[in-house]
């Protein structure tokens, strides 16, 4: 095992869409990892432009995706808007 590496992490409060959170916590506690950890590992493997996931964790990728309704891939990568009614705190607007 290597070394660990102290770093300094903060809170912060990241929207995202629903379901992608859904399927990335499950696989976070199917690999026993944080959802922080999880995000961090897929993040650097995208910055150095290396597959995070080998083909086992894909295929369950797959199955998260099946069993929490995701039907998005990366074609809808930037192309994502709250819908309409929504507030910034993700509560319906009440002046409607």
């Amino acid at each position: 095992m290597k070394a660990p590496i102290e770093v300094e992490r903060v809170q912060t409060g990241v929207r995202i869409e629903k379901r992608i959170l859904k399927v990335l916590k499950a696989l976070a506690e199917y690999h026993d990892i944080s959802l922080g950890d999880l995000l961090e590992g897929v993040v650097l493997h995208a910055f150095d432009g290396k597959a995070p996931f080998g083909k086992e964790t894909r295929s369950r990728i797959r199955e998260l995706k099946k069993v929490y309704g995701l039907d998005l891939d990366a074609s809808a990568s930037h192309r994502l808007r709250e819908r309409a009614g929504r507030s910034a705190g993700g509560s319906r607007d009440r002046d409607q």
